[in-house]
C-alpha cells in the first residue's frame, strides 16, 4: 500500500473518532411516575360510613325520645287540666229564688255534670249543704235550707249516684258569702254548696 493511501485512512480514522467523541450521549428516559396512594381507601370511607350511620341513629334516637316525652308531658297536663276542671264542676254551688228550692235548668245542668263524675268514682262522697239568707227567722231558714239540699239530693240520686256517696246538713243563713242588705247578694247566699268528704284524690270529667 502507497504511503499517501495510509495517511489517507488515518485521517479518516481521527476525523471518525473526533467525531463519535464530541457526540452527546441520548438523555436517560423520564421515570415512571409513582401512582399516589389515595387516603380515602375503601376501609376509610366504609368506616366513615359507619360513622355517619352510628350518629344518625343516635340524633334518631334522641329525636324519638323527646317526642315521647312531650307526648307524655301533653298528656299530663291534659289530665291535670281535665282533673282540676272536674273539682271545679263538683265544687259549683247551685243557687235558688226567694224562698224556692226548686232547681232551675242551668242548675240541673250542672247537677247532671256532678253526677257523671260521682257514678264514674263510685268512692266519691259528697256533702250538700243548704243555704239562705237572712230575711225570715232562724228556724223557716233552717226549715228551707234543708229543702234546698234534700231536692239537690234527690236530683243526683235520680241520675244514678248511690244513696251512700251523698249526705245533707243545713245551715240556714249562718254561712253567707256576701253581706251587703241588697238583692245581689241575697241571691248569692241563697244556694246548695258541696263539699267532697271522701274519695276525692282522682276525678274524672264526665
Amino acid at each position: 500500500m502507497k504511503l499517501p493511501t495510509l495517511l489517507t485512512l488515518a485521517c479518516v480514522g481521527v476525523v471518525t473518532l473526533s467525531a463519535c467523541g464530541s457526540k452527546k450521549p441520548a438523555p436517560a428516559p423520564a421515570p415512571t411516575p409513582v401512582a399516589t396512594v389515595p387516603t380515602n381507601t375503601a376501609a376509610d370511607r366504609a368506616r366513615a360510613d359507619s360513622i355517619e350511620r352510628a350518629e344518625a341513629a343516635k340524633r334518631d334516637s334522641i329525636a324519638r325520645a323527646a317526642a315521647r316525652q312531650d307526648s307524655i308531658n301533653r298528656a299530663k297536663a291534659a289530665a291535670q287540666a281535665a282533673e282540676a276542671e272536674a273539682r271545679s264542676t263538683m265544687a259549683a254551688a247551685v243557687h235558688f229564688a226567694l224562698d224556692q228550692s226548686d232547681l232551675s235548668a242551668e242548675d240541673r245542668a250542672l247537677l247532671d255534670r256532678k253526677a257523671t263524675i260521682l257514678t264514674r268514682v263510685r268512692g266519691l262522697r259528697i256533702r250538700v249543704e243548704g243555704n239562705a239568707d237572712d230575711r225570715g227567722s232562724d228556724e223557716y231558714n233552717l226549715a228551707l235550707s234543708m229543702r234546698r239540699a234534700a231536692e239537690t239530693r234527690r236530683y243526683l240520686l235520680e241520675r244514678g249516684v248511690s244513696e251512700g256517696q251523698i249526705e245533707t246538713i243545713s245551715n240556714g243563713e249562718e254561712r253567707p258569702v256576701c253581706q251587703e242588705p241588697d238583692e245581689t247578694c241575697w241571691s248569692r247566699n241563697r244556694r246548695a254548696e258541696f263539699t267532697i268528704i271522701a274519695g276525692g284524690e282522682r276525678l274524672v270529667l264526665p
